[in-house]
């Protein structure tokens, strides 16, 4: 039996173990999936313990996706470019990072039939995950983003990641955007305006349903952003779908077969 976990302060509100407890139990596997919380500090000596008792693998979370870097003995490409980790395989001490927000961000896009080529994308927020984002559209050769952001500076450096790995990008301020919205072939939300149950944080009342509008935000499900864009029929994408695609890429690199997706999807919004 093998024991994996996710690491992060705070983590009482992880979806991980559900995740993965799910698609053990789907699978016959005799696995077991912890919380382990690891308080800013302390990542040094939390990751000695993990090593202690032998864990095959663990998802890493806020505050420790950056910092855990320092104390991985590989890592991929991935990792490299975004500049974070978020899951860590243990083979006998030897300890491997990988980044699969980029791919889980991807997931549900492709899954859809949409051809991300030479579209043009908007990215509301700056934050966490919008590295992972904009290395995606650029892995996936799309013609332009622009970022909006409240603050101008943030924006500015991750429009300036974007044309370092060769994806023409430009960058303004988030109350900015206005009617531009109707331009864009894809609309990513990457601020927190769900998580806090806000109004969309911009106007989506001239897009159509040629538009495909993403929240990565996943608890609520239905975001006042997401609500106005089903008004207009764009195609629509639930944060939770992302959480998933990671969840499912992580499940894949630990052990070598496919995730069950329908098993941990169900695990997370139910019939939904």
């Amino acid at each position: 039996m093998s024991t994996y976990a996710v690491i992060g302060d705070p983590i009482d509100h992880s979806l991980s173990p559900n995740l993965h407890t799910a698609a053990f139990r789907e699978l016959n596997l005799d696995h077991s999936y912890i919380a382990y919380r690891i308080p800013k500090d302390e990542l040094e000596e939390g990751i000695e313990s993990l090593k202690k008792i032998k864990i095959a693998g663990f998802n890493v979370t806020i505050p420790h996706k950056v910092t855990m870097m320092k104390f991985l003995d590989k890592m991929d490409e991935t990792c490299s470019i975004i500049g974070a980790v978020n899951t860590v395989s243990n083979n006998n001490g030897v300890l491997k990072g990988y980044n699969t927000d980029m791919e889980g961000f991807l997931d549900p896009i492709k899954k859809r039939d949409k051809i991300i080529k030479d579209c043009k994308v908007l990215l509301l927020g700056a934050g966490g995950a919008a590295r992972a984002i904009v290395a995606g559209f650029a892995k996936e050769h799309a013609k332009s983003i622009t970022i909006a952001n409240r603050t101008l500076e943030n924006a500015k450096a991750l429009s300036e990641f974007s044309q370092k790995i060769g994806l023409d990008s430009r960058f303004i301020r988030i109350d900015n955007v206005g009617e531009s919205a109707k331009d864009y072939d894809i609309i990513v939300n990457a601020t927190s305006a769900g998580l806090k149950n806000e109004p969309s944080p911009i106007s989506l009342d001239r897009i159509n349903r040629r538009t495909m509008v993403y929240d990565i935000v996943y608890m609520p499900m239905n975001t006042d952003f997401l609500e106005k864009a089903k008004e207009k029929g764009a195609t629509i994408i639930y944060g939770y779908e992302m959480l998933l695609g990671q969840a499912a890429r992580a499940f894949e690199i630990w052990h070598g077969v496919k995730a069950p997706y329908n098993a941990m999807k169900k695990a997370l919004v139910g019939g939904a």
